[in-house]
């Protein structure tokens, strides 16, 4: 099963270079480092922010207040070369020099694959930067304006000087200010798009796809009505994603998407799609929320990425404090679908830097949380084969804690694992009943990965009344049964 370790790639090779005293580019990076990347259980790695950021969209940022606030509280001595302005403000699909150029990138494509590791890079189909080519060579791809529109709402519209762009936007939100909005029901663009991750496809083993929801038809017809003209017969992925591909068959795609449209998504070609849901009902909702999420139909879980923060979301140490960030992170490593990390939330960082920037504070590393996360990823690895069955724990009439507990098994021809996490700030007890109908008249032996300790019981008791349990407050196991 996929399990993705997110790179800042710019913020990445600054510390790098400092570390080692020289400039270092994706071509550069020593071996040691790769090798610490390749950690057991990781096998692809997004390298987020190789692409050309625009200038154009680097002045806007520069001149935007509330964003130079952002940037002054995320690093203490901000300057303004500390500001590379945003990946997602795409200039030309071609790697920066400054990270090495395609060249580097395909050296450190090399150094992944010799690890057994796959890359994956970004792709922005809803937007592009104000300096893009294609708003002198291509207009036609994009949504465009009226001067009455710019009179209207001039922070919603671009003057180019020839033509008036909509700025890109969802339909919830006000408009980005430093993106140009490329329309969906263009058929150039549609071609355009498939021509593009080709080429991504050539450079990397998938693709993550940001806000993959705005070019479905509803989404798009919703948000830009007449000014994006008929709605095609085909919806957006559809149309692109078998062309893509017929020429990479195994080319994973990944989608940003919210809205409870992951399901819809995945119809659509995608091979994961963000699980936000389960992490919102993480942060916020109790343990029978996240049971009723995981009753889903298995396979479209197997089609979620599970995760407790990316470049979008705030540093789960500071969400998920001490333990409850434990238990978090134990569920989510070991459910079925893909697995979203990002570095530095193993060592614990806090701070999450705006990705217009080239640099992040310095913070402690927290080594106990590393060498959790180190044991979590050997075990998850472990158990993460086979089938996968969610566990409904019993209680008593006098105790209802059991509520709190989530629990799931896997189960393989040559193993099977036990997982219980208590999912709330008190103690919780309860039985869990097993799958396994062999346990009458033997031993079985629990081994809890995380911390090797044993715990014998008698199968007879198992298969009949459950597994007792009894945990601390966000305390769990990872049990091996044998």
């Amino acid at each position: 099963m996929t399990v993705i370790l997110e790179i800042n790639t710019l913020v990445w090779l600054t510390e790098l270079s400092e570390r080692y005293g020289r400039r270092l580019t994706l071509g550069e990076v020593p071996d040691e480092v790769w090798d610490q990347i390749a950690l057991p259980g990781i096998d692809t790695v997004w390298l987020m922010g190789v692409w050309e950021r625009s200038p154009a969209g680097l002045a806007i940022a520069l001149r935007d207040d509330t964003l130079l606030a952002s940037f002054r509280a995320a690093l203490p001595g901000l300057t303004e070369t500390d500001i590379a302005g945003s990946p997602y403000c795409v200039r030309n699909y071609v790697v920066e020099e400054a990270l090495g150029g395609p060249d580097g990138l395909a050296a450190a494509r090399a150094r992944l694959a010799a690890r057994g590791l796959r890359l994956i890079l970004d792709f922005v189909p809803n937007h592009v930067a104000p300096d893009h080519p294609w708003l002198r060579t291509h207009p036609a791809r994009l949504i465009q304006g009226t001067p009455e529109d710019l009179s209207r709402a001039p922070e919603a519209y671009l003057e180019t000087g020839e033509r008036i762009y909509a700025r890109g936007r969802d339909p919830y939100f006000p408009p980005w200010p430093d993106v140009v909005q490329l329309n969906a029901f263009s058929d150039d663009l549609r071609r355009a798009t498939v021509d593009t991750l080709i080429s991504i496809g050539e450079q990397a083993d998938g693709v993550r796809c940001d806000m993959a929801m705005l070019m479905r038809n509803d989404i798009f017809a919703k948000t830009w009505g007449e000014a994006a003209g008929p709605v095609p017969a085909e919806d957006f992925w559809p149309y692109v994603v078998p062309r893509v591909r017929a020429r990479h068959p195994d080319l994973l795609l990944v989608a940003e998407v919210y809205w409870d449209l992951e399901h819809a998504l995945q119809q659509q070609g995608f091979d994961h799609c963000y699980d936000k849901r389960l992490y919102d009902r993480l942060l916020h909702e109790d343990a029978d929320s996240v049971r009723a999420h995981l009753r889903a139909d298995l396979t479209h879980q197997r089609g979620l990425v599970r995760f407790l923060e990316n470049h979008d979301e705030p540093r789960a140490a500071a969400t998920l404090p001490g333990e409850r960030g434990r238990a978090a992170a134990l569920t989510v490593a070991t459910l079925p679908g893909a697995t979203l990390w990002h570095e530095g939330q193993f060592e614990g960082r806090r701070v999450r830097p705006p990705v217009f920037l080239s640099r992040r504070p310095t913070e402690p590393a927290d080594e106990a949380l590393r060498d959790f996360h180190t044991r979590l990823l050997r075990a998850a690895t472990e158990v993460r084969r086979g089938e996968w069955r969610l566990c409904t724990p019993t209680g008593w009439p006098d105790d209802d804690s059991h509520r709190a507990l989530l629990s799931w098994t896997w189960t393989h021809p040559d193993a099977r694992h036990l997982v219980v996490v208590n999912q709330c700030d008190r103690p919780a007890r309860a039985r869990l009943p097993l799958p396994w109908d062999d346990l009458r008249g033997r031993t079985l032996r629990l081994t809890d990965l995380l911390t090797s300790r044993t715990y014998d019981r008698e199968g007879d008791e198992l298969a009949g009344q459950g597994l007792f349990v009894d945990l601390g407050p966000w305390q769990g196991h990872v049990f091996r049964v044998s």
